[in-house]
């Protein structure tokens, strides 16, 4: 039952914001990692850059150049896993002192809300951040099965094997990068998230500012147009 009375505490206004938030970060996850789409996001194009070095890396001599690259890649994915799990810590030790927390949202809003309200509203924060941490933590796992099979590809770029392993490779490092992704836009909806604290408006523009500077990154970037002019060549 205290579940329900908590529910019922919501205004109808945060049962929109939520949604949208929630609804909004799913939906841009879905748009911008579309393959077949005929204006293609920064996510998609890399994948093609992700398969031209795998398939190049047979032919290279020394490999250490690639085993470089891998090493950067997996450094990333640990760096943000770590900060996700800081952040998670920080989360858990708020929900456990809200008294502080309680008195900033007071001087937003004009009104001291319930204490239950205000660990839902970082739950929600630390359910995106959690979801963050996994991702990164699979990339990372994902980017040293790239690394193992690009150990794996033959040194003669004759051999049969060696493309077929390079292929591999290719796909692997592909399905971290898009993990890698999901990550990172997790924490900028969570970052976007912690407006909720302030009320159901701030989460509604905070919300929106977020999915804005997605789309802006993904599709009307610099990088963007950078990585389209060899595809228009």
């Amino acid at each position: 039952m205290e579940i329900f009375t908590t529910f019922a505490a919501f205004a109808p206004l945060d049962w929109i914001a939520v949604m949208l938030l929630f609804g909004s970060w799913m939906a841009i996850g879905w748009v911008v990692e579309r393959p077949n789409a005929t204006h293609k996001s920064v996510s998609v194009l890399m994948t093609r850059y992700r398969k031209e070095w795998l398939s190049h890396m047979p032919t290279r001599d020394p490999r250490v150049f690639d085993s470089m690259l891998m090493a950067s890649l997996r450094e990333g994915t640990a760096f943000f896993a770590s900060a996700c799990l800081i952040a998670i810590g920080g989360g858990l030790a708020l929900l456990s002192n809200t008294e502080q927390l309680s008195a900033l949202a007071e001087d937003f809003a004009l009104g001291a809300p319930p204490t239950i309200l205000l660990e839902v509203k970082i739950l929600a924060v630390l359910l995106l951040i959690t979801n963050a941490f996994f991702k990164f933590v699979w990339s990372n796992r994902v980017f040293g099965y790239c690394t193992v099979m690009m150990g794996a590809v033959p040194n003669d770029p004759a051999d049969p094997r060696a493309q077929m392993r390079a292929y591999q490779a290719g796909e692997l490092n592909i399905a971290a990068g898009k993990a890698f992704n999901r990550g990172l836009r997790s924490v900028y909806f969570a970052l976007g998230a912690l407006a909720w604290l302030i009320g159901s408006e701030a989460l509604i523009f905070a919300t929106a500012v977020t999915l804005v500077t997605v789309i802006r990154r993904e599709y009307a970037s610099r990088s963007r147009a950078v990585l389209l002019e060899d595809t228009a060549q």
